[in-house]
């Protein structure tokens, strides 16, 4: 498995441009699943036949990154962020374009560090000017960071932890469980910019169970907002993010299911952030939905870091998930 979310982990896909990772994950579904496909938002939906409960579970494929809104006569490039990220965290960061050209992040003025925004700083591909510039990047490209991915004892470090780690989660998975149920493997996209992905496949598929794997925030470091989960505990069940409240019939059979297999697991209130399942559920008429996460340290930094253990337990979860009659 850790060569699968190395792999997933260092390809380019920020939202909206995501066909390096579907290419990787479609490759990883060749003979696995009775269908897959790709549908016209860039979903890619891998289908596992059954006569049972129509399930969704999904795990988005994009990440985080910037934009380019202007390129100046100098040469350098302002942007915008895709997602949830913070000045702080872009700072001096090398980011990777398309075509792998390579920029760092620079900010106008050493004052301007004490009120950081990304109105003051801008991207340096080592442009001479403009022309120079526009030979190799335009308006609209996207930059991700660029960053290796490391493997130090039990925990795993690198960018788009968030959420390639809930991808490989779902590949694994499906090449153990053995259900009668039907389930629908969906790997979203846009997740990052409002869970779009994960609304028009869920209105495709209008599934009767919807479940999410992603990532939530630990609350386990040095003078860290007070949070019920950590590294190492085992994967948590959502009971509420700003994007939902978990139905309480699918949180209470996660809860029961992770006992009866003897899987450890935390509870999760996640005060800030959403996740595919909280476009799940309001399609429709309303599909009861849950979140299995994965806890994980710097979320949308170029080093995300999760626990191996917490991976495991996490395939062994939604397998058994999966496996269950929901009755």
């Amino acid at each position: 498995m850790l060569n699968l979310i190395k792999e997933l982990s260092q390809a380019y896909g920020p939202s909206g441009r995501e066909e390096e990772v579907r290419s990787l994950i479609r490759g990883e579904l060749q003979g696995k699943v009775e269908d897959v496909y790709t549908d016209s938002l860039g979903n890619l939906v891998a289908v596992r036949e059954g006569k049972g409960k129509r399930i969704m579970v999904a795990a988005h494929m994009d990440e985080i990154g910037l934009i380019v809104t202007h390129v100046d006569d100098e040469g350098f490039l302002r942007f915008s962020s895709i997602g949830g990220l913070l000045p702080t965290s872009v700072m001096g960061r090398r980011f990777l374009l398309p075509g792998g050209i390579r920029a760092t992040v620079g900010v106008e003025k050493p004052e301007d560090l004490k009120d950081l925004s990304f109105k003051k700083m801008y991207l340096d591909i080592g442009a001479k000017d403009k022309k120079e510039a526009l030979k190799e990047v335009g308006i609209g490209h996207m930059a991700v960071f660029e960053s290796s991915f490391a493997a130090a004892g039990s925990r795993f470090s690198g960018k788009a932890m968030d959420d390639r780690i809930g991808c490989a989660v779902l590949l694994k998975a499906l090449e153990e469980v053995q259900t009668h149920n039907e389930i629908y493997f969906v790997f979203t996209v846009q997740e990052e910019v409002g869970l779009r992905g994960a609304r028009t496949s869920a209105y495709r598929l209008n599934p009767e169970i919807g479940l999410a794997v992603d990532v939530t925030r630990s609350g386990d470091t040095p003078e860290a907002h007070k949070m019920a989960v950590g590294l190492g505990k085992g994967p948590a069940v959502k009971v509420k993010d700003t994007s939902m409240i978990a139905h309480p019939r699918v949180k209470e059979r996660m809860m029961t299911v992770a006992e009866k297999e003897g899987i450890p697991y935390q509870l999760e209130v996640l005060e800030r952030g959403g996740t595919d399942a909280g476009g799940i559920h309001m399609t429709r008429e309303g599909i009861p939905s849950g979140v299995m996460s994965i806890p994980c340290r710097y979320i949308h930094t170029a080093a995300e870091m999760v626990d191996a253990g917490d991976v495991d337990y996490a395939r062994r979860f939604l397998v058994a998930l999966l496996e269950d009659s929901w009755e």
